[in-house]
Order: C-alpha cells, then sequence, then structure tokens
C-alpha cells in the first residue's frame, strides 16, 4: 500500500477516511500534531517525536488516553502496513468531538487521533537553498506543536511566489525559525541555534544536530542572533525532518554563506550516518 490513514482505530486508504464534522480540529484547530521521516518501515527518531508529541498535548489540555509504548506501537504497525520506500508518518490529537463553543467539552469527551503515511523524499544534502526573511507575526507558544498553521500556510504560499525554498522569520532583529523548519548557522567555527524557548519549536532535526556537533568536538552556542549576524554567517543552515542539514546560499536575493564548506560536510556525513544507522540503510 502506497499510503495509509488511521482515524480513531479505523484503518485505510486516505482517500477512504473521513473525520466527523464536528471534530475541533476543523472547528479551532484545536489539537497538537508531530512528525517524522521514516525509511525501511523505520521512523526516525520516533522516541523524540513522542516525547515532543506528549509534551505539546499536555501543554494544551488535551485528554489524550494512550502511553507512549502504545503510541509507538500503533505507529510502527502503520509503519509495517506501508509498501518500501521513504515516508512521512504524521499523526495528531485533537481535543474530540462536540457541538461548537469556544471553551472546553465536556470532562471525558475523548480525544480523537489521526495519522497517515504518504511516499515523501529526503532533500539530498548537496541541495542549497534559497531564504527569504519576513516579520514573525505569530503566537508565543511555538514551542508547542499546534495545528494552528495558518500564518505559516500563508508565509510558504508567499516564499513560494518569491522563487524560494524557505523563510527566515524574525521579530524585531532577532532570527526564530522557518515556516517549517529550523535555522541555524555557523560561525567561527561554532553551531549557533536559537534558544529553544517559547519562540521556535524544539526541532528533532535540530536536537540530533547539535548533539552531532558536540560529538565532532564542534562547539554549540544556543543564544538569540540577528538577521545581520545571519547575513554574516559562515554558513546558514535549514534542518527539518526531511532536510536533515541543508545550506542557505542566498537570503532576500542576497549571498550567504559558503565559507566553511569543510566544518558543513563533516556535519552532513555525520549526520546522514546517524539517519542511515537507525533506519537500516548503507552508511556511506
Amino acid at each position: 500500500m502506497k499510503s495509509l490513514g488511521y482515524y480513531n482505530g479505523k484503518i485505510g486508504p486516505v482517500e477512504e477516511l473521513t473525520v466527523p464534522f464536528t471534530d475541533r480540529g476543523l472547528y479551532f484547530g484545536d489539537g497538537v500534531y508531530d512528525a517524522t521521516c521514516a525509511a525501511n518501515h523505520i521512523p526516525f527518531a520516533l522516541d523524540d517525536h513522542i516525547d515532543r508529541f506528549f509534551n505539546s498535548f499536555q501543554a494544551v489540555r488535551i485528554p489524550f488516553a494512550m502511553s507512549k509504548q502504545e503510541l509507538r506501537d500503533l505507529l510502527l504497525d502503520l509503519c509495517a502496513r506501508v509498501d518500501d520506500g521513504v515516508y512521512l508518518l504524521y499523526w495528531h490529537t485533537t481535543r474530540g468531538c462536540a457541538a461548537r463553543g469556544h471553551a472546553f467539552p465536556p470532562e471525558g469527551t475523548p480525544a480523537n487521533l489521526l495519522a497517515y503515511l504518504a511516499p515523501c523524499e529526503m532533500t539530498p544534502l548537496t541541495q542549497t537553498m534559497k531564504l527569504m526573511t519576513a516579520e514573525d507575526l505569530r503566537h508565543h507558544m511555538l514551542h508547542v506543536k499546534t495545528l494552528n498553521l495558518l500564518p505559516n500556510v500563508l508565509t510558504a504560499q508567499q516564499t513560494k511566489e518569491n522563487g524560494c525554498d524557505e523563510v527566515v522569520y524574525h521579530r524585531g532583529d532577532r532570527v526564530t525559525e522557518g515556516f517549517h523548519s529550523n535555522i541555524l548557522m555557523l560561525k567561527d567555527g561554532a553551531l549557533c541555534s536559537p534558544p529553544a524557548d517559547n519562540l521556535i519549536l524544539p526541532g528533532i532535526t535540530r536536537k540530533h544536530l547539535l548533539e552531532i556537533a558536540r560529538q565532532l568536538s564542534i562547539p554549540v552556542k544556543e543564544e538569540p542572533f540577528t538577521l545581520a549576524e545571519l547575513m554574516e554567517a559562515d554558513e546558514v543552515l535549514v534542518t527539518n525532518s526531511s532536510s536533515l542539514c541543508n545550506v542557505a546560499t542566498e537570503i532576500d536575493g542576497k549571498p550567504v554563506g559558503g565559507k566553511a564548506p569543510l566544518l558543513l560536510r563533516s556535519l552532513q556525513q555525520a549526520y546522514a550516518q546517524r539517519f542511515n544507522r537507525e533506519v537500516g540503510l548503507p552508511i556511506l
């Protein structure tokens, strides 16, 4: 099977499953989600993603009933049902089904769980990216991976219309992240990332990249940096579940980076080896 869906115990082709009209995710985006890539039927860093998922729904008080192990078993079972290849594994929970009303539904209303697998491609590490900047006008709970993504959708469309691949969100001069990626930089031999506070998503790919840098004895700095500092970076990095460590070559039409190719390559090679080792692909 090339694609597979799940909704509250029902499993089948994505196009055949339905969601109730009263699901609060449809009315309010009242839910949280997570996602990773899977290869050889093995999701990468699944436990890290499940931990973040639990942090998200607990932060917004969704009464999700499964244990981490039960969710893990379910997601692995779904991965085992699809054909060979690389897949996006996505899942979300909403605050259940109820008549439309902003306050929480009656106590005891069960949460809903949706999941699906669809074929996807990993971004080649040799592929470079073009970025554009945009003022970050989103909410202040970005450490929670919520379904409220309309600002990200609008920015993604603007980015596409401008012939770019990602955005660099900023609040004033401070760089935050992209619409679906973390933004980092290499500067003076160190890997620099915005801190994992409420203004960015604590990306799992970001987490592993920081771990890899430390293993390679590359200094790591988790502190705010500005747009001006990013423009002067030795390398500008983009990370997400399907882009493990890609480099940007321009921001707003201006060239950036290109000053630390050996350091960049060492991070990319180490990350590719970690990913391949976990999902059972040949170590290149």
